[in-house]
Protein backbone atom coordinates (compact mmCIF):
# COMPACT_ATOMS: atom_id res chain seq x y z
CA UNK A 1 0.00 0.00 0.00
CA UNK A 2 1.18 3.74 -0.74
CA UNK A 3 1.58 5.63 2.01
CA UNK A 4 1.61 9.51 2.21
CA UNK A 5 2.86 11.92 5.07
CA UNK A 6 1.71 14.79 6.26
CA UNK A 7 3.37 17.38 8.46
CA UNK A 8 1.17 19.76 10.50
CA UNK A 9 -2.48 19.10 11.67
CA UNK A 10 -3.91 22.89 11.12
CA UNK A 11 -6.02 23.82 8.16
CA UNK A 12 -3.80 22.94 5.39
CA UNK A 13 -2.69 19.39 6.53
CA UNK A 14 -6.20 17.95 7.63
CA UNK A 15 -7.74 19.54 4.40
CA UNK A 16 -4.94 18.06 2.66
CA UNK A 17 -5.70 14.77 4.05
CA UNK A 18 -8.75 14.74 3.85
CA UNK A 19 -8.99 15.57 -0.38
CA UNK A 20 -6.07 12.84 -0.41
CA UNK A 21 -8.91 10.38 0.97
CA UNK A 22 -12.09 11.49 -0.77
CA UNK A 23 -10.32 11.71 -3.95
CA UNK A 24 -8.19 8.19 -3.90
CA UNK A 25 -10.18 5.01 -5.64
CA UNK A 26 -7.18 2.65 -4.70
CA UNK A 27 -5.61 1.89 -1.12
CA UNK A 28 -3.58 4.77 0.56
CA UNK A 29 -2.64 5.07 4.20
CA UNK A 30 -2.54 9.29 4.79
CA UNK A 31 -0.81 9.54 8.01
CA UNK A 32 -1.35 12.61 9.92
CA UNK A 33 1.57 13.76 12.20
CA UNK A 34 0.42 16.51 14.48
CA UNK A 35 1.87 18.45 17.36
CA UNK A 36 1.33 21.23 19.71
CA UNK A 37 -1.96 22.06 18.83
CA UNK A 38 -5.38 20.24 19.01
CA UNK A 39 -5.89 18.13 15.79
CA UNK A 40 -7.83 20.41 12.67
CA UNK A 41 -7.59 23.59 14.59
CA UNK A 42 -3.84 24.21 14.61
CA UNK A 43 -2.62 27.97 15.76
CA UNK A 44 -5.95 29.72 14.00
CA UNK A 45 -8.52 27.38 15.54
CA UNK A 46 -6.97 26.54 18.39
CA UNK A 47 -8.36 29.27 20.84
CA UNK A 48 -11.89 28.09 23.03
CA UNK A 49 -12.69 31.61 23.73
CA UNK A 50 -15.81 32.95 22.34
CA UNK A 51 -14.78 36.41 21.57
CA UNK A 52 -11.92 35.41 19.24
CA UNK A 53 -14.26 35.30 15.79
CA UNK A 54 -13.00 34.64 12.61
CA UNK A 55 -12.06 37.95 10.88
CA UNK A 56 -14.35 36.76 7.26
CA UNK A 57 -17.72 36.59 7.06
CA UNK A 58 -19.32 32.74 6.90
CA UNK A 59 -20.04 33.15 3.26
CA UNK A 60 -16.18 32.71 2.43
CA UNK A 61 -15.04 29.94 5.16
CA UNK A 62 -15.69 27.08 2.96
CA UNK A 63 -13.22 24.63 3.44
CA UNK A 64 -14.05 22.90 0.50
CA UNK A 65 -13.47 24.57 -3.21
CA UNK A 66 -15.68 22.47 -4.85
CA UNK A 67 -18.51 23.58 -2.77
CA UNK A 68 -18.62 27.32 -1.84
CA UNK A 69 -21.57 27.07 0.76
CA UNK A 70 -20.27 23.85 2.62
CA UNK A 71 -19.41 25.98 5.84
CA UNK A 72 -22.94 27.79 5.64
CA UNK A 73 -24.67 24.40 5.34
CA UNK A 74 -22.24 22.92 7.92
CA UNK A 75 -23.47 25.75 10.26
CA UNK A 76 -27.29 24.91 9.54
CA UNK A 77 -26.98 21.59 11.58
CA UNK A 78 -25.97 23.28 14.72
CA UNK A 79 -28.91 23.94 16.89
CA UNK A 80 -27.16 28.01 17.89
CA UNK A 81 -27.21 28.81 14.01
CA UNK A 82 -30.18 26.56 12.36
CA UNK A 83 -32.50 29.48 13.15
CA UNK A 84 -30.80 32.42 11.46
CA UNK A 85 -32.48 33.74 7.94
CA UNK A 86 -29.63 33.17 5.06
CA UNK A 87 -28.87 36.60 4.94
CA UNK A 88 -27.78 36.81 8.24
CA UNK A 89 -26.16 33.34 8.51
CA UNK A 90 -23.77 34.32 5.21
CA UNK A 91 -22.65 37.96 7.36
CA UNK A 92 -21.83 36.23 10.66
CA UNK A 93 -18.39 36.45 11.93
CA UNK A 94 -18.48 32.71 14.18
CA UNK A 95 -16.00 31.92 16.87
CA UNK A 96 -12.74 30.30 15.42
CA UNK A 97 -13.51 27.51 18.16
CA UNK A 98 -16.64 26.89 15.75
CA UNK A 99 -14.41 26.70 12.76
CA UNK A 100 -11.93 24.25 14.69
CA UNK A 101 -15.37 22.23 15.38
CA UNK A 102 -15.78 22.28 11.53
CA UNK A 103 -12.51 21.10 10.43
CA UNK A 104 -12.77 18.54 13.02
CA UNK A 105 -15.99 17.01 11.41
CA UNK A 106 -15.09 16.96 8.10
CA UNK A 107 -11.84 14.84 9.44
CA UNK A 108 -13.46 12.54 10.97
CA UNK A 109 -15.68 11.12 8.60
CA UNK A 110 -12.65 9.57 7.38
CA UNK A 111 -11.34 8.14 10.24
CA UNK A 112 -12.04 5.16 9.79
CA UNK A 113 -10.96 1.57 8.31
CA UNK A 114 -10.46 1.04 4.82
CA UNK A 115 -13.23 -1.05 2.70
CA UNK A 116 -14.29 -1.12 -0.41
CA UNK A 117 -16.02 2.58 -0.14
CA UNK A 118 -13.30 4.13 1.48
CA UNK A 119 -10.25 2.85 -0.09
CA UNK A 120 -7.77 5.43 1.72
CA UNK A 121 -7.44 5.83 5.37
CA UNK A 122 -5.77 8.72 7.25
CA UNK A 123 -3.79 7.63 11.22
CA UNK A 124 -3.02 10.67 13.33
CA UNK A 125 0.11 10.54 14.86
CA UNK A 126 0.45 12.79 17.84
CA UNK A 127 4.40 13.46 17.76
CA UNK A 128 7.23 16.04 16.35
CA UNK A 129 8.55 15.37 13.35
CA UNK A 130 12.55 16.22 13.18
CA UNK A 131 14.09 14.90 10.43
CA UNK A 132 13.42 13.16 7.36
CA UNK A 133 15.88 11.11 5.67
CA UNK A 134 15.53 9.61 1.68
CA UNK A 135 16.68 6.27 0.62
CA UNK A 136 17.99 4.63 -1.98
CA UNK A 137 14.41 2.85 -2.61
CA UNK A 138 12.82 6.24 -2.95
CA UNK A 139 11.43 5.47 0.40
CA UNK A 140 11.00 9.01 3.13
CA UNK A 141 12.08 8.03 6.59
CA UNK A 142 10.55 10.29 8.97
CA UNK A 143 11.97 10.24 12.62
CA UNK A 144 9.67 11.63 15.47
CA UNK A 145 10.43 13.22 18.78
CA UNK A 146 10.89 10.10 20.29
CA UNK A 147 13.03 8.63 17.81
CA UNK A 148 10.71 6.53 16.43
CA UNK A 149 10.22 6.54 12.45
CA UNK A 150 7.19 6.11 9.97
CA UNK A 151 7.99 5.42 6.41
CA UNK A 152 6.38 7.47 3.23
CA UNK A 153 6.62 7.85 -0.30
CA UNK A 154 6.05 11.10 -0.68
CA UNK A 155 5.64 13.67 1.95
CA UNK A 156 3.93 17.13 2.60
CA UNK A 157 4.90 19.39 4.21
CA UNK A 158 2.06 21.76 6.10
CA UNK A 159 3.30 23.15 9.03
CA UNK A 160 1.62 26.97 9.13
CA UNK A 161 3.46 29.78 10.37
CA UNK A 162 6.84 29.72 11.80
CA UNK A 163 7.02 30.52 15.72
CA UNK A 164 7.45 34.26 16.86
CA UNK A 165 10.18 35.97 16.69
CA UNK A 166 12.63 36.50 19.92
CA UNK A 167 13.35 40.15 19.50
CA UNK A 168 16.64 39.46 19.87
CA UNK A 169 15.84 37.77 23.66
CA UNK A 170 15.90 34.75 23.68
CA UNK A 171 16.77 33.26 26.54
CA UNK A 172 14.49 36.16 27.86
CA UNK A 173 11.93 34.32 30.57
CA UNK A 174 9.79 36.16 32.87
CA UNK A 175 6.18 35.52 34.92
CA UNK A 176 5.42 38.96 33.61
CA UNK A 177 6.36 38.07 30.32
CA UNK A 178 3.92 35.83 27.72
CA UNK A 179 5.01 34.34 24.08
CA UNK A 180 1.89 33.15 23.38
CA UNK A 181 -1.38 35.11 22.80
CA UNK A 182 -3.90 32.40 23.09
CA UNK A 183 -1.92 30.83 26.07
CA UNK A 184 -2.39 30.99 29.88
CA UNK A 185 -1.54 34.69 30.30
CA UNK A 186 -4.87 35.35 31.66
CA UNK A 187 -3.77 33.88 35.02
CA UNK A 188 -1.09 36.87 35.36
CA UNK A 189 -3.37 40.25 34.28
CA UNK A 190 -1.57 42.72 36.86
CA UNK A 191 -4.11 45.62 38.88
CA UNK A 192 -5.62 47.72 36.76
CA UNK A 193 -2.83 50.51 37.84
CA UNK A 194 -0.75 48.94 35.96
CA UNK A 195 0.12 48.51 31.82
CA UNK A 196 -0.75 45.83 29.59
CA UNK A 197 1.68 46.00 27.23
CA UNK A 198 1.41 44.29 23.80
CA UNK A 199 4.21 43.74 21.03
CA UNK A 200 2.28 44.25 18.19
CA UNK A 201 -0.77 45.82 16.68
CA UNK A 202 -2.11 43.42 14.24
CA UNK A 203 -4.57 40.57 14.73
CA UNK A 204 -3.37 39.01 17.64
CA UNK A 205 -3.25 42.34 19.69
CA UNK A 206 -7.09 42.41 18.61
CA UNK A 207 -7.33 39.30 20.40
CA UNK A 208 -5.99 40.14 23.37
CA UNK A 209 -7.60 43.43 23.50
CA UNK A 210 -10.73 41.43 23.41
CA UNK A 211 -9.86 38.96 25.98
CA UNK A 212 -9.31 41.81 28.43
CA UNK A 213 -12.65 43.57 27.29
CA UNK A 214 -14.44 40.29 28.33
CA UNK A 215 -12.81 39.89 31.45
CA UNK A 216 -13.40 43.31 32.49
CA UNK A 217 -9.63 44.29 32.74
CA UNK A 218 -10.83 47.99 33.78
CA UNK A 219 -6.34 49.07 33.65
CA UNK A 220 -4.48 50.47 30.44
CA UNK A 221 -3.43 48.90 27.16
CA UNK A 222 -0.37 49.88 25.50
CA UNK A 223 0.43 48.30 21.86
CA UNK A 224 3.73 48.80 19.73
CA UNK A 225 4.52 48.52 16.65
CA UNK A 226 7.13 49.97 14.31
CA UNK A 227 3.71 51.42 11.47
CA UNK A 228 1.67 51.85 14.20
CA UNK A 229 -1.06 50.82 12.26
CA UNK A 230 -4.25 48.64 13.24
CA UNK A 231 -6.18 46.53 11.28
CA UNK A 232 -8.77 48.13 9.11
CA UNK A 233 -12.59 47.11 9.42
CA UNK A 234 -14.65 45.18 6.88
CA UNK A 235 -17.13 47.45 4.71
CA UNK A 236 -19.80 46.88 2.02
CA UNK A 237 -17.89 47.43 -1.17
CA UNK A 238 -20.02 49.39 -4.29
CA UNK A 239 -19.48 48.27 -7.93
CA UNK A 240 -16.18 49.67 -8.79
CA UNK A 241 -15.41 49.30 -12.69
CA UNK A 242 -12.88 47.07 -13.71
CA UNK A 243 -9.73 49.15 -13.45
CA UNK A 244 -6.66 46.16 -14.73
CA UNK A 245 -5.11 45.35 -17.26
CA UNK A 246 -5.89 42.09 -18.86
CA UNK A 247 -2.34 40.72 -17.44
CA UNK A 248 -1.88 42.76 -14.63
CA UNK A 249 0.87 40.56 -13.67
CA UNK A 250 2.93 42.26 -16.40
CA UNK A 251 2.83 45.50 -14.87
CA UNK A 252 5.63 45.53 -12.74
CA UNK A 253 5.93 47.28 -9.34
CA UNK A 254 5.90 51.14 -10.17
CA UNK A 255 3.38 50.93 -13.11
CA UNK A 256 0.66 49.06 -10.64
CA UNK A 257 1.31 51.24 -7.52
CA UNK A 258 0.86 54.54 -9.85
CA UNK A 259 -2.13 52.67 -10.72
CA UNK A 260 -3.31 51.55 -7.65
CA UNK A 261 -2.89 54.81 -5.89
CA UNK A 262 -4.65 56.31 -8.56
CA UNK A 263 -7.98 54.48 -7.70
CA UNK A 264 -7.38 54.29 -4.29
CA UNK A 265 -7.58 58.61 -4.48
CA UNK A 266 -10.69 58.17 -6.69
CA UNK A 267 -12.59 56.35 -3.93
CA UNK A 268 -11.38 58.24 -1.48
CA UNK A 269 -13.02 61.56 -3.04
CA UNK A 270 -16.28 59.82 -3.62
CA UNK A 271 -16.25 58.88 0.22
CA UNK A 272 -15.55 54.83 -0.63
CA UNK A 273 -13.31 52.18 0.92
CA UNK A 274 -9.60 52.37 -1.05
CA UNK A 275 -9.89 48.63 0.43
CA UNK A 276 -11.89 47.99 -2.88
CA UNK A 277 -8.83 48.18 -4.78
CA UNK A 278 -6.90 45.65 -2.87
CA UNK A 279 -10.14 43.35 -3.02
CA UNK A 280 -10.16 43.51 -6.86
CA UNK A 281 -6.34 42.63 -7.20
CA UNK A 282 -6.58 39.94 -5.19
CA UNK A 283 -7.46 37.26 -7.65
CA UNK A 284 -4.62 38.04 -9.53
CA UNK A 285 -1.74 38.82 -6.13
CA UNK A 286 0.21 36.00 -6.69
CA UNK A 287 0.69 36.16 -10.27
CA UNK A 288 2.15 39.47 -9.87
CA UNK A 289 4.11 38.54 -6.87
CA UNK A 290 5.69 36.25 -9.49
CA UNK A 291 6.27 38.25 -11.80
CA UNK A 292 8.10 40.54 -10.09
CA UNK A 293 12.25 40.43 -10.01
CA UNK A 294 13.81 40.21 -6.54
CA UNK A 295 14.46 43.96 -6.61
CA UNK A 296 10.92 44.79 -6.76
CA UNK A 297 9.61 42.42 -3.90
CA UNK A 298 12.52 43.67 -1.48
CA UNK A 299 11.16 47.07 -2.50
CA UNK A 300 7.37 45.98 -2.05
CA UNK A 301 8.28 44.62 1.60
CA UNK A 302 10.02 47.40 1.99
CA UNK A 303 7.44 49.99 1.50
CA UNK A 304 4.32 48.66 1.01
CA UNK A 305 3.51 45.01 2.67
CA UNK A 306 2.91 46.90 6.25
CA UNK A 307 0.18 48.91 4.28
CA UNK A 308 -0.81 46.40 2.13
CA UNK A 309 -1.42 43.55 5.13
CA UNK A 310 -3.52 46.55 7.31
CA UNK A 311 -5.85 46.78 4.26
CA UNK A 312 -5.87 43.14 3.39
CA UNK A 313 -6.19 41.48 6.57
CA UNK A 314 -9.99 43.36 8.12
CA UNK A 315 -11.71 42.63 11.04
CA UNK A 316 -15.70 42.64 11.68
CA UNK A 317 -16.80 46.13 11.93
CA UNK A 318 -18.62 45.90 15.66
CA UNK A 319 -14.59 44.53 16.64
CA UNK A 320 -13.30 47.78 14.96
CA UNK A 321 -15.78 50.48 16.52
CA UNK A 322 -14.76 48.59 19.78
CA UNK A 323 -10.64 49.23 19.33
CA UNK A 324 -10.98 52.81 18.24
CA UNK A 325 -13.37 53.89 21.10
CA UNK A 326 -10.78 52.60 23.19
CA UNK A 327 -8.19 54.16 21.85
CA UNK A 328 -10.46 57.34 21.59
CA UNK A 329 -10.71 56.91 25.77
CA UNK A 330 -7.46 56.17 26.28
CA UNK A 331 -7.85 52.80 27.31
CA UNK A 332 -5.97 51.45 24.46
CA UNK A 333 -2.59 53.69 23.19
CA UNK A 334 -0.71 52.90 19.78
CA UNK A 335 3.00 53.47 20.26
CA UNK A 336 5.00 53.66 16.70
CA UNK A 337 8.46 52.78 17.15
CA UNK A 338 11.17 49.42 16.77
CA UNK A 339 10.90 47.49 19.90
CA UNK A 340 14.62 46.73 20.85
CA UNK A 341 14.45 44.50 23.99
CA UNK A 342 12.62 43.72 26.47
CA UNK A 343 14.23 43.24 29.94
CA UNK A 344 12.94 42.33 33.78
CA UNK A 345 12.32 45.09 35.94
CA UNK A 346 11.77 43.56 39.83
CA UNK A 347 8.07 42.37 38.97
CA UNK A 348 7.77 43.88 35.85
CA UNK A 349 8.90 43.97 32.65
CA UNK A 350 10.74 47.00 30.72
CA UNK A 351 10.01 47.50 26.91
CA UNK A 352 12.88 49.68 24.78
CA UNK A 353 11.01 51.26 22.08
CA UNK A 354 12.78 53.84 19.38
CA UNK A 355 10.93 56.25 17.11
CA UNK A 356 11.99 56.73 13.45
CA UNK A 357 13.59 60.20 14.91
CA UNK A 358 15.92 58.24 16.71
CA UNK A 359 15.01 59.09 20.44
CA UNK A 360 14.50 56.38 22.81
CA UNK A 361 11.37 55.41 25.35
CA UNK A 362 11.19 52.62 27.82
CA UNK A 363 7.67 51.31 28.53
CA UNK A 364 7.00 49.58 31.58
CA UNK A 365 4.30 47.06 32.04
CA UNK A 366 2.57 44.38 35.11
CA UNK A 367 2.13 42.11 32.05
CA UNK A 368 3.66 41.83 28.69
CA UNK A 369 2.67 40.15 25.94
CA UNK A 370 4.52 39.31 22.21
CA UNK A 371 1.72 39.46 19.51
CA UNK A 372 4.47 40.14 17.22
CA UNK A 373 3.56 37.19 14.72
CA UNK A 374 5.57 34.85 12.99
CA UNK A 375 9.46 35.04 12.28
CA UNK A 376 9.62 36.12 8.82
CA UNK A 377 13.54 34.89 8.72
CA UNK A 378 13.66 31.48 8.12
CA UNK A 379 17.30 30.53 7.72
CA UNK A 380 17.10 31.24 11.26
CA UNK A 381 14.11 28.85 12.09
CA UNK A 382 14.41 27.11 15.70
CA UNK A 383 12.19 24.44 13.81
CA UNK A 384 14.26 21.19 14.33
CA UNK A 385 12.84 19.81 10.94
CA UNK A 386 13.44 22.36 9.18
CA UNK A 387 17.31 23.02 10.38
CA UNK A 388 17.86 19.05 9.90
CA UNK A 389 16.47 19.64 6.96
CA UNK A 390 19.03 22.13 5.62
CA UNK A 391 21.58 20.30 6.99
CA UNK A 392 20.99 17.38 4.60
CA UNK A 393 20.01 20.00 1.83
CA UNK A 394 16.69 18.89 1.29
CA UNK A 395 15.53 22.56 1.62
CA UNK A 396 16.64 26.15 1.26
CA UNK A 397 15.22 29.22 2.04
CA UNK A 398 13.34 31.11 -0.57
CA UNK A 399 15.07 34.05 -2.27
CA UNK A 400 13.40 36.16 0.41
CA UNK A 401 14.14 33.90 3.24
CA UNK A 402 10.51 34.07 4.14
CA UNK A 403 10.04 30.12 3.61
CA UNK A 404 10.93 27.85 1.83
CA UNK A 405 11.89 27.63 -1.83
CA UNK A 406 9.51 26.27 -3.77
CA UNK A 407 9.04 25.13 -7.38
CA UNK A 408 5.77 24.41 -9.83
CA UNK A 409 3.53 21.84 -8.35
CA UNK A 410 4.40 22.23 -5.21
CA UNK A 411 7.63 20.54 -5.22
CA UNK A 412 10.01 21.68 -2.74
CA UNK A 413 13.59 22.63 -4.28
CA UNK A 414 16.91 21.52 -2.54
CA UNK A 415 20.49 23.17 -2.08
CA UNK A 416 21.54 22.50 -5.60
CA UNK A 417 18.43 23.92 -6.66
CA UNK A 418 16.54 20.60 -8.14
CA UNK A 419 12.73 20.19 -7.36
CA UNK A 420 12.12 17.08 -4.90
CA UNK A 421 11.19 13.38 -5.71
CA UNK A 422 8.74 12.81 -2.47
CA UNK A 423 9.21 16.11 -0.14
CA UNK A 424 5.92 19.09 -1.44
CA UNK A 425 4.82 21.84 0.79
CA UNK A 426 1.99 24.31 0.62
CA UNK A 427 0.45 27.46 2.82
CA UNK A 428 2.51 29.79 4.85
CA UNK A 429 5.98 28.04 4.33
CA UNK A 430 5.33 29.59 0.44
CA UNK A 431 5.03 32.97 1.10
CA UNK A 432 8.32 33.83 -0.46
CA UNK A 433 7.08 32.04 -3.32
CA UNK A 434 3.49 33.08 -3.72
CA UNK A 435 3.37 35.89 -1.09
CA UNK A 436 -0.64 35.12 -0.37
CA UNK A 437 -0.50 31.96 0.71
CA UNK A 438 -2.14 32.31 4.40
CA UNK A 439 -5.98 32.72 4.02
CA UNK A 440 -8.80 29.89 3.75
CA UNK A 441 -8.91 31.06 -0.22
CA UNK A 442 -5.75 30.27 -0.91
CA UNK A 443 -5.25 27.38 1.58
CA UNK A 444 -8.11 25.49 0.62
CA UNK A 445 -6.81 25.52 -3.05
CA UNK A 446 -3.63 24.35 -2.14
CA UNK A 447 -4.70 21.46 -0.20
CA UNK A 448 -7.13 20.15 -2.87
CA UNK A 449 -4.61 20.79 -5.96
CA UNK A 450 -1.58 19.20 -3.74
CA UNK A 451 -3.81 16.00 -3.26
CA UNK A 452 -4.82 15.70 -6.84
CA UNK A 453 -0.69 16.03 -7.76
CA UNK A 454 0.27 13.26 -4.94
CA UNK A 455 -2.39 11.12 -6.36
CA UNK A 456 -0.98 11.81 -9.51
CA UNK A 457 2.22 11.10 -8.71
CA UNK A 458 1.99 7.90 -7.23
CA UNK A 459 -0.78 6.49 -9.63
CA UNK A 460 -3.73 6.29 -7.26
CA UNK A 461 -6.83 8.07 -9.04
CA UNK A 462 -8.63 7.38 -12.39
CA UNK A 463 -8.40 10.01 -14.59
CA UNK A 464 -11.74 11.86 -14.49
CA UNK A 465 -12.38 11.03 -11.41
CA UNK A 466 -14.36 13.81 -9.62
CA UNK A 467 -16.54 14.67 -6.97
CA UNK A 468 -18.03 16.69 -4.01
CA UNK A 469 -18.78 17.22 -0.34
CA UNK A 470 -22.02 18.16 0.84
CA UNK A 471 -23.66 18.15 4.95
CA UNK A 472 -26.14 16.07 6.02
CA UNK A 473 -27.90 15.77 9.37
CA UNK A 474 -24.45 16.72 11.25
CA UNK A 475 -22.14 14.69 8.64
CA UNK A 476 -20.00 15.14 5.94
CA UNK A 477 -20.71 13.19 3.05
CA UNK A 478 -19.65 13.08 -0.40
CA UNK A 479 -21.48 12.88 -3.62
CA UNK A 480 -20.32 11.95 -7.41
CA UNK A 481 -20.90 14.40 -10.09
Amino acid sequence: MKKVAIIGGGFSGTMAAVNLARLSDSPLCIQLINDRYPLGRGVAYGTRREEHLLNVAARNMSAVPDHANHFLDWLRTRIDYSDLPDPQLRETYVPRRIYGDYLRSILANYMQPIDSHHPAEIRVVESEAVDIDYNFDGIAEITLRDGSTLEADRVLLATGNQPPSSLGEEDFVHPAYSTDPWGNWMEKIPDPQENIIVLGTGLSMIDVFLTLSELGWEGNMIAISHNGMIPQSHFRGIEYPDFLPEEPENLGLEKLVQLLEKHCRQLQRIGENPGIVVDRLRPHTQRIWQQFDLEEKQEFLKRYAARWNVIRHRIAQPIHQRVTEAITEGRLKVVRGRITGVSAQAEKVAVDVQNKTGSAQTLVGGLVINCTGPNCGFSGTSVPLFQNLMKRGLIRPDELDMGIDIGADFAVIDQEGAPSEFLYAIGPLMKGTLWETTAVPELRGQAMRVAQLLLDDVALVTPGHDYRMSVEEEHVIEYYI
